[in-house]
């Protein structure tokens, strides 16, 4: 059959000349924030200023196109500034590039091995203290340059010639570099209208741009950006050095670069989804094409003489604030870069580089975030945070990186291991018995002391503060627990809200949920719901514990009388567990209601048709009870046209007992992802032998000719087009059956009379989300419907 790829529609075209103005804009504001930032990570990383401009160029323009984070803009790496220049100083600039090369190589081999999700398992205390011993080591290096001298090899030998830096201070470089920061600072806070339209420019631009102006009408010498001729530019040569020192290079800038370019995705698309609705969203990260992105960036900039590459979160938010729509806004600020590395080397040579170090060390002290602070302090990760940033300035990011982990790992144990046992005798005569932190077998025996010295007639109260109980104090507790009782002895076990654990237990085990529980202690029964129990199926799916619940069942609950002739199947006792199951959990809480139905009769509100699949499970997806839907199910949700050669009756008859005799008011026709009839129905072939499930698929024939027609326009789901053909068959035959139903005559008379309406439902299986479908201008559109809000297509 052939392929049937989604035309460009007339919309699409529309949609992309609407974004183009956007982009554009949104790409010059990250440009004139990218270009100064380039040349100052340039200079504190001692490399040559042209490869900042390189890196931001390869950045823009490879990883943008390739990558998996359409508003992310990538470009030299603030967070490995410190590493390239400790590269730089034992290695050389050229051998720098080819590790660069390299580590755009592991990049690519990480993300082909799908492993993008495992940075982010490293603990946010010591992702955040790395970044902070680096702004501080970057810091602590541009101020000798503030100062009007040069920095030194380490932030330690920094921190020990500031003293002499400050006796011999430049005034010139000193006074270029409080303009800068003075302008970086004030700029965002510009008062009036005046001030609101200045404020568009970014202030890393005006900043530069100021103090280079008064630098050259003041006359003042001081170094400046010098840019050589691109033909003396250097490009990588072989690796040369210790073969340990080299790989360990490569894995730093891998994982360095990886991890900061990760967490910038992370918080691009959270800021995306804190300041846009639905219908404007680009499409959430793929954090392993990102990761292939930033692979490809690094090998491009690195044999191109530019620096590492990686997600920038101040490039990033600047763009997403700017109002950019796609990935064409960072391959355009990409594209600028590389025009202005061409076409404004004059201009960019009067940069004092004061003004430039006075930029970098603002963003240096930056990344020292009081927001992070607290945070880290309120998650008691003080410690590895304080420990991380310490040992980054002390003795380098992987070294840093390495200890956080130890100090993070030590603690956790520490944490687990730590647990604080109390005992009280209260006034009342309680014994009051407090368990403080996790209970690991490490506390068995203080556990087992001071519950043992509790008279065996008294009452106790048992409260566990904490998280975790492991297999050994468990059985600790559970076994002093049957002593105490056939003692003749009383016991309450509790946790930190003082709720008792007992009724918790007892309530898992009749198969509720916290919720369905507490609704059936107030005899609330329509808290009950009808997929409780095959939730708590779902969750024991391996075989010791499905022979656990098989052996309770057949324990606890009444038999099920089951067909003789052999020994019962593996169907037969999943169905029978199940009735079991429904007669003990379920069956006690809608009886009532049940019988209420039995008394008065049904009166559904509405039809729901929908397909056989057995993904499907409609009181699940529509949060409905007993005698809210009147469900037809068939082979691909189809509703047969009247006078259809070979019609199924049944469909109609359905149809007919419902608008007629029932008095619906409404009928919704629900089809889902990954039908398979929609499948057969795309792979048919002429010629194929006529059996019964290809005869009732020709009720679908309509649906495959609408989908074809240019008449009718594509269906979308979210804004979006389809993922594939059998997506967008799913969505234009929901479309086709709603103009089948109209066809039927008792439809059409209550839709002329206003008493009935129609609705078009589409349930993504894998992301559990339905969408409902309504109708537009000239095609239908899907708006995203909160499948926790379902309750009301009960209405």
């Amino acid at each position: 059959m052939k392929d049937i790829s989604p035309p460009p529609t007339a919309e699409d075209l529309r949609s992309n000349r609407r974004a183009l103005p956007a982009d554009l804009s949104a790409s010059v504001a990250v440009f004139l924030i990218a270009l100064p930032l380039s040349l100052g990570i340039a200079l504190a990383t001692g490399a040559p200023l042209q490869a900042g401009l390189v890196a931001a160029a390869a950045g823009g323009i490879v990883a943008a196109r390739l990558g998996g984070t359409p508003l992310q803009v990538s470009g030299p790496a603030t967070g490995l500034t410190v590493v390239t220049a400790e590269l730089i100083q034992h290695y050389g600039w050229r051998t720098t590039c080819a590790i660069t090369v390299l580590a755009g190589c592991c990049q690519l081999g990480l993300a082909a091995l799908r492993t993008a999700r495992s940075a982010l398992m490293v603990s946010p205390a010591i992702v955040h203290g790395m970044l902070a011993g680096v702004g501080v080591t970057i810091a602590l290096a541009q101020l000798h340059i503030v100062l009007g001298g040069t920095p030194q090899s380490s932030a330690l030998a920094n921190v020990r010639g500031l003293p002499d830096q400050l006796a011999d201070l430049h005034p010139a470089a000193l006074g270029v570099s409080v303009i800068t920061l003075a302008v970086l600072l004030c700029w965002p806070r510009l008062p009036g209208r005046a001030g609101g339209t200045l404020r568009k420019v970014p202030a890393a631009l005006a900043a530069v741009a100021v103090a280079t102006a008064v630098a050259a009408l003041t006359g003042l010498r001081l170094p400046r950006v010098d840019l050589p001729s691109w033909r003396s530019h250097a490009l990588p040569e072989l690796p040369e050095g210790p073969v340990l020192g080299i790989i360990a290079a490569v894995l730093t800038i891998t994982l360095v670069g990886s991890v900061e370019s990760l967490l910038s995705a992370v918080a691009t698309d959270k800021l995306i989804a804190a300041q846009r609705g639905t219908g404007n969203r680009p499409p959430r990260a793929d954090l392993n094409r990102e990761l292939r992105g930033q692979g490809a960036a690094n090998i491009v900039s690195g044999a191109l003489g530019g620096l590492p590459v990686a997600g920038g979160a101040v490039r990033s938010m600047a763009n997403v604030k700017s109002g950019a729509v796609s990935r064409r806004a960072s391959m355009l600020n990409g594209l600028w870069v590389l025009l202005a590395a061409g076409l404004l080397v004059p201009v960019l040579d009067l940069i004092p580089l004061a003004a430039l170090a006075a930029l970098v060390m603002a963003v240096g002290v930056q990344m020292v975030s009081a927001t992070h602070l607290r945070t880290v302090t309120r998650h008691r990760e003080f410690l590895v945070y304080a420990t991380t940033i310490a040992a980054v300035v002390l003795g380098g990011v992987l070294e840093g990186v390495a200890i956080g982990i130890a100090v993070a790992v030590a603690l956790a144990l520490h944490r687990l291991a730590r647990t604080r046992i109390t005992a009280e005798r209260l006034d009342s005569g309680v014994h009051r018995v407090w368990a403080r932190g996790q209970l690991t077998f490490l506390a068995v025996p203080r556990l087992s002391r001071v519950l043992n010295q509790i008279p065996h007639d008294a009452h106790a109260v048992i409260e566990l503060d904490g998280s975790f109980i492991d297999h050994a104090a468990y059985e600790t507790l559970q076994d002093w627990q049957d002593s105490h009782l056939a003692h003749g002895g009383s016991l309450e076990i509790t946790g930190r809200s003082g709720a008792r654990i007992a009724e918790a237990e007892q309530a898992r085990r009749d198969g509720l949920t916290e919720p369905a529980h507490r609704g059936a202690q107030r005899g609330d029964h329509q808290c009950c719901r009808p997929w409780t129990p095959w939730q708590n199926h779902c969750d024991h799916r391996s075989t010791v514990a499905r022979t656990a619940q098989t052996a309770a069942v057949s324990a606890e609950a009444p038999a099920v009388p089951v067909a003789q002739g052999g020994p019962r199947r593996r169907g037969a006792g999943q169905l029978a567990n199940g009735i079991s199951a429904f007669q003990r959990d379920t069956a006690p809480h809608v009886r009532d209601e049940l019988a209420r139905l039995a008394r008065e009769g049904q009166r559904p509100s509405q039809l729901f048709l929908t397909c056989a699949d057995s993904r499907l499970v409609t009181s699940m997806i529509t949060a409905s009870g007993p005698g809210d839907l009147f469900t037809v199910r068939n082979v691909g949700n189809l509703v047969p046209l009247p006078g259809a050669e070979s019609t199924d009756d049944s469909v109609a008859a359905a149809i007919e007992y419902a608008v007629d005799v029932l008095q619906v008011d409404s009928i919704t026709v629900c089809g889902h992802s990954g039908c398979g009839a929609m499948q057969a129905l795309l792979n048919s072939a002429p010629g194929v032998p006529m059996t019964p499930l290809r005869r009732w698929l020709r009720h679908g024939l309509p649906s495959l000719e609408r989908m074809a027609s240019r008449h009718h326009a594509w269906a979308r789901i979210s804004g979006r087009l389809p993922a594939d053909a059998v997506e967008q068959l799913c969505l234009t035959n929901v479309v086709q059956q709603l103009e089948h139903l109209r066809a039927h005559e008792s439809v059409a008379r209550r839709l002329a009379e206003g008493s009935l309406e129609l609705h078009g439902m589409y349930f993504h299986v894998g992301e559990a989300q339905a969408y409902l479908l309504s109708e537009g201008e000239d095609f239908f559109d899907c708006r995203v419907f909160d499948t926790v809000r379902a309750a009301a297509l009960r209405g």
